[in-house]
Formats: C-alpha cells, sequence, structure tokens
C-alpha cells in the first residue's frame, strides 16, 4: 500500500521516517472550526476532515488512490475542561504552561485512515505530569523555544522535557504521532503491518 501523509507537522513526518515507513506528503486547507468541547471526539473530527479533504484534492486531480492510504491526525492539550490548541501568541503560550506547572495534563491525538473503501477513525490519550515552572522559566522557554506551531506550546521531544516528570501512555502521542494506536488501527483494517 502506498500511504500519504495529510499532516504539515515535520514531527509527524520524523516519525514515519524514524519508522522506516515510505510516504509523501499531500495537505490541503481545511476548516478545523468546531463548537466540539469533548476532545476526544474533536480530534477524531479534525483528523477525519483533513484526511477527506486530501482525499478530495487528490481525486479532483485525476489520481487513482487504489492501494493507496491515507493517514491523517490531529493533537489537542486538554485541562480543566479546556481544549489547548496551539498558541496564539507568547502571553497565551505563557498562560498553557502556567496551567501545566506541578499538575497533570492529558495529550489526545485523533487519527485517520483512509483507503480501499474504508475511513477508519481512532483515537490516544496520554496523561503527562509538569514540575512547577517560576514564572522566569516559562518566560524563558516561550522565549527560547517559540512554541507556537505546537498543541499545548510546548514539544516533549526538547527543552520542555527537562520539566516532565512522568507520562502514561504513548510517548510518540504527545510528540504528535500515536504510533502504537496506528499500527493497531492500521493492521486491524488493512491486515498488514504500516511499519
Amino acid at each position: 500500500m502506498n500511504l500519504i501523509l495529510a499532516s504539515k507537522s515535520p514531527r509527524r513526518r520524523e516519525i514515519l521516517e524514524m519508522l522506516g515507513v515510505k510516504f509523501e506528503v499531500v495537505t490541503a486547507d481545511t476548516d478545523e472550526d468546531s463548537a466540539e468541547r469533548d476532545p476526544i471526539r474533536l480530534v477524531e473530527e479534525l483528523a477525519r476532515r483533513k484526511g477527506e479533504a486530501v482525499k478530495e484534492l487528490l481525486l479532483s486531480r485525476g489520481r487513482d488512490l487504489d492501494d493507496t492510504v491515507i493517514l491523517s491526525s490531529d493533537t489537542v492539550v486538554a485541562m480543566d475542561g479546556e481544549i489547548l490548541g496551539k498558541p496564539r501568541d507568547e502571553e497565551d503560550a505563557c498562560r498553557m504552561l502556567r496551567m501545566y506547572a506541578g499538575r497533570t495534563h492529558r495529550v489526545v491525538s485523533g487519527i485517520c485512515l483512509i483507503g480501499n473503501g474504508v475511513c477508519a477513525v481512532s483515537h490516544e490519550v496520554t496523561e503527562v505530569d509538569f514540575d512547577g515552572m517560576s514564572e522566569e522559566e516559562i518566560r524563558a522557554y516561550v522565549r527560547t523555544q517559540k512554541p507556537y506551531d505546537k498543541a499545548g506550546a510546548y514539544a516533549i521531544q526538547g527543552a520542555a522535557s527537562a520539566y516532565i516528570s512522568g507520562i502514561r501512555g504513548d510517548y510518540f502521542n504527545v510528540v504528535g504521532l500515536p504510533v502504537h494506536r496506528l499500527h493497531k488501527l492500521y493492521f486491524e483494517n488493512f491486515g498488514e503491518n504500516i511499519f
């Protein structure tokens, strides 16, 4: 099967490359506005929308999608009943990090696989424990790391790892692509391993 990654995320690309998966990247503009307030339903809905948008784009270009699977994903952070996506600006990023300091939050990713008449959607939830952070540490992190393209304003694989005291669940989910869930969903729907 040919794999198309429907994502602009460099982290998702890096994960697939690290696993030795051959894929091509195709993205399409997708409306990500939603009234959905449940993080699991939201990420599943957005992952499906992204995959369907790429499928429609490719079909409109006359692309034969036989033996092709489109992989799309969406990730948010959930805490205190709030869904935290990418921060709008420095103050928003600082606000998010203040929320995490000394507490546990959830990283929720939805994944969608579309191909050969299948549209399979699933999700993964990982809990992340953060140490306390002073206001100076928060501001220094935001200024040096520029976390504006990351859901929840941090990257677990970067400098924020110094403040993460533990995780429960799939580490790669926090990076941006739940590898374990992807492997299971792919095998269940296409009868072969993605890796």
